[in-house]
């Protein structure tokens, strides 16, 4: 029954990037699903988004190790995710790109637009590898005694076919199927965990208090939380991710009002995920934190409702996946390869052709590094810090362009020192090495405003993203 299940459900999703690929008929299709994802599809590919390995494995493991207040690593997403729809949605549809790199190359030029991709493409694998090793692991509870590396590939290679077939149009439609199957798996979980603990009152007994108090205790303190506040909070406020849902929607309306319902989702799922972490670790003392969800799903849930949960929490992790795979290819596409060779000279067809190509080698790379690796936190945490000390700053700053004056040297000294910064520091186990990071980037963004701002008239200022942008900055075929 479990890999009737699981298979079927691993099929599904290819058929459905197979009917996605019909409609994919060129490079907007591929790249923002031709801007016309409505309200439904936005959300549920947001939410499914978000929902990946860190916020159901990895967030259950904090709820084990740490309490409620593991709740705060989707809580700060959602604060970012609502300031970021109150305030950069609109802004970001307006600008009809495809990429936040190519947002950054219009505002600042196509220095900048480059080095933002090689920030966002060193970071990004990690991120993909994280949620690669996820799915292994989490397929891995249903059957035990396999090799964890050939699931790995198994789960990654799927994702990889999907993604490639129907690009955003296939993304989205997987999407809003995942994120009803990710809901559904929480709250089922939820419900019978509680049931299986004797109910809260049983629960708070067993545990110590340390362990249901919120918002911070001894095992997570509010400097640790202001830290994922300022590397994975902002990683929700600013992400090519994010950003990629925002210019795949219809109007800049929906991608606002995407954003504020996905957030208020998120709410009820953080708090879902780490109870039930909390719960594993009242009823399952002696496992390893990261099979905190898996064993409940396994030891709690009946019959053919293991498998189906499963399901969901393999659904929650390909559907981050996918869109993180699909924003890397395109970003060495449009961003990057545009460097070498006149795209826009080319048929839509052979652009079509190539971001796929590159799809596929983002993806291959991707299962590399989580075969090496097979860690899912770490690998997370690594890309998006190297992400937030470099992009966060600039991309806000490139949205707002009257207000903050800036030149091509100083935002590509900025992006490069603070994520350059944040990459060696992680890789050598230096703690500070993110906010030192974002330090730099920080300082000299605020050396180029003022230099900007008393500039000798008459020297010519980058166009805004809202009006004419540069030639060489223009997207592919529209």
């Amino acid at each position: 029954m479990n890999g009737i299940v699981i298979g079927g459900y691993l099929f599904a999703m290819v058929v459905i990037g197979i009917f996605a690929s019909r409609k994919t008929n060129g490079s907007a299709g591929f790249f923002v699903a031709d801007r016309k994802g409505g309200t439904i599809l936005i959300t549920g590919s947001l939410v499914a988004t978000i929902l990946g390995g860190s916020s159901t494995i990895g967030m259950a493991g904090l709820g084990y190790a740490k309490g409620l207040p593991g709740a705060w690593w989707l809580l700060v997403g959602c604060v970012g995710l609502a300031l970021g729809a109150l305030f950069l949605a609109g802004r970001v549809r307006k600008t009809g790109a495809y990429t936040l790199p190519e947002i950054l190359g219009r505002r600042y030029g196509d220095g900048v637009r480059k080095a933002a991709s090689i920030v966002i493409l060193a970071s990004w694998l990690g991120i993909i590898a994280g949620q690669i090793i996820a799915a292994g692991k989490i397929v891995s509870v249903l059957f035990p005694g396999t090799s964890l590396s050939f699931l790995i590939l198994l789960s990654g290679g799927v994702m990889i076919v999907y993604t490639l077939l129907g690009g955003q149009n296939s993304v989205l439609r997987t999407d809003a199927i995942q994120a009803v199957l990710i809901i559904f798996g929480i709250f089922f979980t939820l419900l019978l965990g509680v049931k299986a603990a004797g109910g809260f009152h049983v629960l708070a007994r067993r545990l110590p208090m340390e362990y249901l108090a919120f918002p911070a205790n001894g095992k997570m303190s509010w400097s640790a939380i202001g830290n994922l506040a300022l590397f994975v909070g902002t990683a929700y406020l600013v992400g090519p991710d994010i950003f990629s849902r925002f210019l795949s929607s219809r109007d800049g309306r929906v991608a606002k009002t995407s954003a504020l319902i996905s957030a208020g989702i998120l709410v009820f799922a953080a708090f879902g995920i780490t109870w039930i972490g909390v719960m594993a670790r009242s009823l399952f003392p002696a496992i390893k934190p990261e099979q905190a969800f898996p064993q409940m799903v396994l030891r709690i849930l009946p019959g053919i409702f293991s498998p189906l949960v499963v399901a969901a929490l393999l659904a929650a992790v390909m559907s981050s996946a996918d869109t993180c795979l699909l924003t890397a290819g395109v970003i060495l596409a449009s961003d990057i390869l545009r460097g070498w060779v006149d795209l826009d000279a080319w048929e839509d067809r052979r652009v079509l052709y190539v971001s796929r190509l590159f799809v596929l080698a983002v993806g291959i790379a991707s299962l590399g590094i989580a075969l090496y690796v097979q860690g899912i936190i770490k690998s997370l945490l690594l890309g998006y810090t190297v992400f937030t000390s470099g992009l966060v700053l600039p991309t806000i700053l490139a949205l707002y362009p009257r207000r903050f004056p800036l030149g091509t040297r100083w935002v590509t000294a900025a992006i490069v020192l603070g994520g350059g910064t944040a990459l060696v520091g992680k890789l050598t186990h230096w703690g500070h090495a993110g906010i030192v990071g974002m330090g730099l980037c920080a300082g000299i963004l605020i050396l180029g405003i003022v230099q900007e701002r008393f500039q000798e008239p008459g020297v010519e200022k980058i166009p805004s993203i809202g009006g004419g942008t540069p030639s060489s900055s223009q997207p592919l075929s529209r």
